[in-house]
């Protein structure tokens, strides 16, 4: 099966791999991308796997047969900023949606 992963030198890229390379073999990756929407489009459309975050299910049904991986493996999500912008209006709003969506699902 061909698969569809984030551009090598990302963190979830190599996160998946890992996951791959645990359950036994070398992942088939014929499409990259970063854009996770791509990814659900070509699994929908029966062209490639992928490994994706729940957060893209966040508030609707998945459109694609999901499948729990052994261990139920999580990836940390963090925000880094400068310790003088750690109040800016922008930064606090995004890291409350974050919050908010991690405690959502």
């Amino acid at each position: 099966m061909a698969w569809v992963m984030e551009p090598r030198g990302t963190a979830s890229r190599h996160f998946a791999e890992q996951l791959c390379r645990t359950a036994g073999f070398e992942p088939d990756v014929r499409f990259e991308t970063a854009d996770l929407q791509a990814h659900i489009r070509l699994i929908e459309s029966g062209n490639a796997a992928a490994i994706l975050p729940d957060l893209v299910w966040a508030g609707r049904t998945p459109s694609v047969q999901l499948t729990s991986l052994d261990g139920e493996p999580r990836r940390e999500v963090f925000t880094s900023v400068r310790e003088a912008s750690r109040d800016r209006p922008t930064i606090v709003a995004v890291r409350d949606v974050l919050t908010r969506a991690v405690d959502f699902l």
